[in-house]
């Protein structure tokens, strides 16, 4: 009687595990919903380090065509009218910004204007020469996307340099 006991359980267990092959539709619901709830979590954190990918760009080339700026104007007596000029090795134009110097006597500003306005920060710097026959530099951002954010050359005077408008110095 022990081993018919034995073998009915085991053809019971055998019979029960082929009746219930795969998921049921509660416990795919529930993967589902973490998932979803996971990426929810991670998209923007993640879409987040792109644009600041991307915005490191603008802020190296600014940094590089103020010091450019910089060391032209001691050896020359003026700034550089054009980026070419300066032999840096910058692009007018990237996948993400466009470049551009604009100048008079004391003072050049360079501008990165963001070719995705809604995602991206604008930036800008500019040189200045002070009364003492020095030169300053200043970098600065927007304050968020360019979308929102219009870039406003900074303030370069004899006395120094800021920055204006909805722009911050650079971080």
């Amino acid at each position: 009687m022990k081993s018919e006991l034995q073998s009915q359980l085991v053809r019971y267990v055998l019979r029960k595990n082929e009746d219930n092959e795969g998921f049921t539709i509660i416990e795919l619901l529930i993967v589902f919903i973490l998932i979803g709830i996971l990426s929810a979590i991670a998209l923007p954190s993640l879409l987040s380090q792109a644009a600041k990918a991307q915005q490191s760009e603008a802020k190296t080339y600014i940094g590089a065509v103020n010091r450019a700026q910089q060391a032209y104007r001691m050896e020359n007596t003026s700034f550089a009218g054009d980026i070419g000029t300066l032999e840096i090795g910058i692009p007018l134009s990237t996948n993400n910004y466009i470049y551009g110097i604009a100048l008079d006597i004391n003072t050049t500003t360079i501008t990165a204007t963001a070719k995705d306005t809604a995602a991206l920060k604008g930036f800008n710097g500019g040189v200045t020469v002070l009364s003492a026959g020095q030169t300053l530099a200043i970098a600065c951002q927007t304050a968020g996307p360019q979308a929102t954010n219009p870039i406003t050359p900074p303030s370069l005077t004899i006395t120094g340099a800021a920055c204006a408008g909805t722009m911050k110095t650079m971080d």
